[in-house]
């Protein structure tokens, strides 16, 4: 299963603007300090991961594959409604809870234990 990496960031190509950095870094710690959240993944728009608290191989394999999901969500909005726009996407299996919050730039990815 997934396995939960002490709670440091790896730095992978990530340059906010002036004091948003320290903003976007302790929202993330607050999220990963969350009973339950196993991993947190910030993309940017091309679909790269440039923030996480995973390994390499997990990070990869879930940010692509919900980047494609999350455009597909996105798009299925809008083709049902030209003037609205996808907030929000939360997928829940049998092992995990996965929530993602898209931006203009970046996809917020929060993995969870959804019994916890």
């Amino acid at each position: 299963g997934l396995q939960p990496r002490p709670s440091r960031w790896t730095l992978l190509d990530w340059s906010p603007v002036g004091g948003v950095m320290a903003e976007v870094e302790e929202t993330l710690k607050r999220i990963q300090a969350h009973k339950g959240v196993i991993g947190t993944i910030v993309v940017n728009a091309e679909g790269i991961p440039i923030r996480t608290t995973l390994d390499n191989s997990t990070t990869v394999q879930y940010a692509g594959l919900l980047h494609q999901l999350t455009m597909k969500a996105k798009s299925t909005v809008r083709d049902i409604d030209p003037q609205n726009d996808l907030t929000f996407l939360r997928i829940r299996s049998k092992k995990h809870e996965i929530m993602v919050a898209p931006d203009k730039e970046y996809l917020l990815i929060v993995i969870q234990n959804p019994c916890e």
